[in-house]
């Protein structure tokens, strides 16, 4: 499970991208790069890193799901995912 703090920046940076988005795509379109360099850093959406949504992982994510795969794996074993099962054959 990933430290509190970042998983705290990374709520923060998903909250800062979406006040800076209309802001960023109309300096963008107007090509107004002096007003870009003024925006933070961490209002832009390359910064942000996909991770799960229970334990902050942010390797193996599985962006249909919103989770890791170690979640997924015990959500759908305690049928937690609708018409999901563990393969046999």
């Amino acid at each position: 499970m990933a430290k509190k703090s970042i998983r705290a920046r990374q709520r923060k940076r998903e909250k800062m991208v979406a006040l800076y988005a209309e802001r960023r795509t109309a300096a963008k379109a107007s090509g107004d790069f002096v007003a870009l360099d003024k925006m933070p850093r961490n209002a832009s959406k390359v910064r942000l890193r996909n991770r799960c949504q229970l334990t902050g992982r942010p390797r193996s994510y599985s962006r249909y799901f919103g989770v890791c795969r170690n979640k997924l794996r015990e959500l759908a074993l305690n049928g937690k995912i609708p018409g999901m099962r563990k393969a046999s054959w």
